[in-house]
């Protein structure tokens, strides 16, 4: 087995400074990138900070209690995310995912989702306004978020045993907080509710099918994300990757699935749905979803822009560097330059560091490649 090395880097590179042309064309809701995919799905993280120390995003060996997260000035205001939000909606934005860090740990997050589900889309649409978290506070504020318009919620959550979430998120958090969590976004009305569960080989691959079990036919549609190599200080191997065909094979040697179609383009999940005695899907049973991005990369249809919460624009989940859209917000720029630039830096995005994996040379532990944390953009 490869040994496992852990790096300590920064992961607050420098950023880009956006170009703004010097010809403005307004937003036409039609930006592509040059592999000519749109952009559809904004993401954004509100804060650095995470209460828990899972090993796969925030290793504890180097958040530890010296850890220097931003400082409250240094991140973007409510209001200018929500002026962010709107020149990506100009540009064709559908959906706005808060991510973290832990969202949930941001103060008074339910006064942004409030100006955020006040938006519409070029369709004159509510844009889809979802938020991923942990689930550590969710049970006491779940009520607030739905009032404010919170569309839906994905939790985190790689266990049901207590002792091995416990152990993988690092701070003895208890899994029935995280459960309590679930029924409240339930019981306050939230549909649609995904919980995550990044797989890692001998750690908790033998909790697949307890999880399915639990999740069949709740209401709740579980998804199985393989553990990547995201960041620099995960320690990732390949040998604790467990690809998603091995978890859906697993999956269908005690309870029969079948495959389902997408729901919409660049959607990151494969689904699979639950099958009942005649190998039909029954709706009642639910779904589960199974996301690929090591074994079957899905780069070719990626509609995601994220923004960090101090307002730098990275167009990868696996990217080294940023652009500062902050520093447009801050300098007097008008809405028309700002859109303008975010135009620009799309137009040029070509990541696709999944289709490429593979043909890279090898990492060394010394020497490994400069990516963004996830704790940094969200997942």
């Amino acid at each position: 087995m490869a040994e496992r090395v852990i790096p300590i880097v920064d992961q607050r590179t420098p950023a880009l400074a956006p170009i703004v042309p010097l010809g403005l064309l307004p937003p036409s809701g039609h930006l592509i990138d040059s592999l000519a995919r749109p952009l559809r799905d904004l993401r954004i993280s509100v804060t650095d900070r995470c209460n828990f120390r899972c090993g796969y995003c925030m290793p504890k060996e180097v958040f530890d209690k010296h850890h220097r997260y931003l400082p409250h000035s240094d991140l973007l205001r409510f209001e200018e995310i929500t002026r962010l939000s709107t020149l990506f909606l100009q540009h064709g934005v559908r959906k706005i995912r808060l991510t973290g860090g832990e969202p949930l740990l941001r103060k008074g997050l339910e006064n942004l989702v409030e100006q955020l589900a006040g938006l519409r889309t070029l369709e004159g649409r509510t844009p889809d306004l979802t938020l991923t978290t942990n689930g550590s506070l969710l049970a006491r504020k779940a009520r607030t978020l739905k009032a404010a318009g919170l569309q839906r919620v994905t939790i985190s959550l790689d266990s049901l045993n207590d002792a091995v979430f416990r152990r993988m998120n690092d701070v003895d958090f208890p899994v029935a907080d995280v459960l309590a969590g679930i029924d409240a976004a339930q019981a306050v009305g939230f549909s649609r509710i995904k919980v995550n569960m990044v797989v890692k080989r001998g750690t908790n691959d033998h909790e697949i099918a307890t999880m399915a079990r639990h999740f069949r036919g709740s209401g709740v549609t579980l998804r199985f994300i393989e553990y990547m190599d995201v960041g620099a200080t995960n320690g990732w191997r390949m040998d604790e990757v467990v690809p998603s065909a091995e978890v859906i094979a697993r999956l269908q040697q005690e309870l029969p699935l079948v495959q389902l179609p997408a729901e919409s383009p660049g959607e990151t999940a494969q689904r699979w749905g639950w099958a009942d005695a005649l190998g039909r899907h029954d709706p009642a049973l639910g779904e589960v979803g199974v996301i690929s991005s090591v074994t079957q990369a899905f780069c070719g249809d990626c509609n995601r822009a994220r923004l960090s919460m101090e307002g730098r624009l990275y167009l990868c989940l696996f990217a080294s560097q940023g652009w500062d859209l902050r520093r447009l917000l801050r300098d007097g720029s008008s809405d028309a330059q700002i859109a303008a630039a975010i135009a620009g830096i799309w137009q040029a995005r070509g990541d696709r560091y999944s289709e490429l994996r593979a043909s890279l040379p090898p990492e060394t532990g010394g020497n490994p490649r400069r990516r963004i944390e996830m704790s940094y953009i969200g997942g």
